[in-house]
């Protein structure tokens, strides 16, 4: 496996502990792009699988490509019931007055958030109408100003010169900080995990800890809602709910916060702190917890405080922008997965699973800190060539045996594309809802 990316995650997750080579690549498939998708997918994930056995103890690890590919889309099949709609229905792109622009519309106060600044009616036709007359970067300020989310399309040499593109291009994929010492062996089944994440890198990333025995424990605010996706990123979890505005539910978190062992969370840059919840004040409620936070645009640069979603990020770094020109288009043209989410997800976990090493070798307490746009930067690092996809529909063989019992009705999941010598990837508990379990490990 000697691909760039291999190389590049590698030094980011640092050269005190060498990143084993021992993941097995079989099979053959590749997603149709023209950037090299795939293989930052399968980088990504055998990072994390080769953490994951080097903590487990374990021995070879097994990755099969066409079902790693698999998993950075949708993983469940639903047995008589439908999934819900993954995106809202005026979410997308749009023509202004000179160039494109993406609503992110998904949840509630972000779809007000654009239609107060619109003033249009809500339906695609009238928020089309309403966009064609604004600028892209005017239209792109005012919704963010109004609490939003939104992206105007640039191309990857109007991102490299943009003053975020340049903050993240100087930033290292992993930014590491060593933030304490402790001493003591680590077991994966005893670790437990804190899960602060929302849509879509940080749920993958605990996803995949609660696949390999991790506690993992996800807490929702009370009105925060993912219907569409919640299939997907609550397997394995125990999910409640707390409001950290609310003293009470504050001494709960605390208290699950002094039981962590780690804390990974996606709040942009100064939104923990704003609730009482900055570094000092983790450290002394947990002086020995591991913590990997998550960032959109990055965690340095003028966008460091803006929410920001992959698809809104490959908006902004070029990636739609350099597809639609590749492919002749007319709109813009994404990539074909949320990979920028999902591969950022994998990079978590490997993280995670690093700084548990980390802890047991050297007895370092480490804090780390991860963004999508840095991995859009991994991405792009290797130039534009295209990808013809082969990736074949799916097969009986490509889903697991097993009824999963989710709390919606029967599925079939696709299988999980890895395989740690000795140790089965196995989910405790079946996807469903949020916030339907106590706030207790």
């Amino acid at each position: 496996m000697t691909h760039p990316f291999n190389g590049q995650i590698s030094e980011a997750l640092g050269a005190n502990i060498v990143l084993s080579n021992n993941v097995k690549l079989i099979g053959d498939a590749e997603l149709p792009s023209w950037f090299d998708v795939s293989d930052l997918a399968i980088a990504s994930v055998s990072a994390a699988a080769s953490e994951a056995a080097a903590v487990l103890g374990a021995g070879s690890v097994t990755l099969d490509r066409k079902r790693a590919l698999m998993w950075f889309d949708m993983t469940l099949r639903p047995i008589g019931w439908e999934l819900p709609a993954s995106w809202d229905p005026i979410a997308g792109d749009y023509a202004t007055l000179d160039g494109w622009i993406k609503l992110h519309t998904n949840a509630p106060h972000h779809r007000d958030a654009a239609l107060s600044i619109l003033k249009c009616d809500p339906s695609r036709e009238g928020v089309a109408e309403a966009v064609s007359g604004w600028r892209k970067t005017d239209l792109e300020t005012a919704i963010v100003q109004a609490q939003g989310c939104a992206a105007a399309m640039h191309s990857l040499s109007e991102w490299s010169a943009h003053p975020q593109g340049r903050s993240v291009a100087l930033e290292p994929l992993i930014a590491w900080e060593n933030s304490g010492a402790t001493a003591g062996p680590v077991l994966l089944e005893n670790v437990h995990v804190l899960d602060l994440t929302r849509v879509l890198a940080g749920p993958v990333a605990t996803r995949f800890l609660a696949g390999y025995g991790a506690t993992v424990l996800r807490i929702d605010p009370p009105n925060w809602n993912e219907p569409g996706i919640e299939p997907e990123v609550t397997l394995g979890k125990k999910c409640a709910g707390l409001d950290l505005k609310n003293a009470e539910d504050r001494n709960t978190f605390e208290g699950l916060l002094k039981q962590a062992d780690v804390l990974v969370h996606g709040y942009r840059s100064g939104a923990l702190e704003g609730l009482g919840y900055a570094k000092n004040q983790l450290r002394q409620l947990s002086p020995e917890l591991i913590e990997v936070s998550l960032n959109a645009y990055g965690h340095t640069g003028p966008w460091s405080h803006r929410r920001g979603f992959d698809s809104l990020v490959q908006m902004s770094s070029g990636i739609a922008d350099e597809g639609m020109r590749q492919a002749g288009r007319s709109q813009p043209f994404p990539l074909p997965v949320q990979a920028l989410d999902h591969a950022t997800g994998y990079l978590m976990a490997a993280t995670v699973l690093r700084a548990l090493r980390i802890r047991q070798q050297t007895g370092q307490i480490m804090t780390a800190q991860l963004s999508l746009a840095r991995t859009a930067a991994l991405l792009t690092s290797v130039g534009v060539h295209h990808h013809v996809g082969n990736l074949h529909d799916e097969t009986g063989n490509d889903l697991a045996a097993e009824i999963e019992e989710t709390e919606w009705g029967p599925a079939r999941r696709l299988e999980f594309p890895v395989d740690i010598e000795g140790h089965p990837v196995r989910w405790r508990y079946p996807s469903g809802p949020l916030r339907r379990a106590e706030a207790k490990w």
